[in-house]
């Protein structure tokens, strides 16, 4: 397995009652990619530990619950605790024009419209209106960071293969 065929979709944070259920901080937006039947690759410390196969999923407080097959105990629940979850990339669906994974823009060079450097995209926040990028600027161990709203007015293009955001940052930035 390489890890460029894979995108990060959780990380295991606890075991859930006696019979192997797993709480999970969910990266994704919704349920879908933990489906029942999905394949979840298991990544811990030590490198690609298993493929699980979903049972069920379900809401849970600020996370979510998920019941793997072959885990069907809490010890054999706990010792997955740490790990993070991955689905295979070919498994998610085309996306428009336009939009992207927020996966593919995390670690992005942003420049402005004048070509300044920004800085690097750490990471994407949802917010209720509109995604707002993270973006850590670090030089000689003074860290700046700026944050710019996801918006077509102010993200002017994205390059993946070159991995550059060019931007059009609002008065005040």
């Amino acid at each position: 397995m390489t890890d460029t065929q894979f995108i990060a979709i959780g990380k295991i944070i606890g075991a859930h009652g006696i019979k192997g259920n797993l709480k999970i901080h969910s990266y994704a937006e919704s349920l879908s990619p933990f489906e029942a039947g999905t394949r979840i690759c298991v990544k811990n410390a030590r490198g690609w530990e298993k493929n699980y196969h979903v049972k069920w999923v379900k809401p849970h407080s600020k996370g979510i619950l998920v019941a793997f097959k072959g885990v069907d105990d809490r010890a054999s629940a706990e010792t997955l605790i740490g790990s993070e979850l991955f689905i295979d990339r070919g498994t998610l669906p085309e996306l428009e024009a336009g939009t992207y994974y927020w996966t593919d823009l995390i670690g992005l060079s942003v420049f402005s419209k004048e070509e300044d450097y920004i800085g690097r995209i750490k990471a994407v926040v949802p917010t209720g209106s509109n995604d707002v990028y993270v973006v850590e600027d670090v030089d000689n161990d003074h860290k700046e960071e700026v944050l710019i709203p996801a918006l077509q007015s102010v993200v002017l293009d994205v390059d993946l293969e070159k991995q550059v955001m060019i931007v059009d940052l609002p008065e005040g930035l």
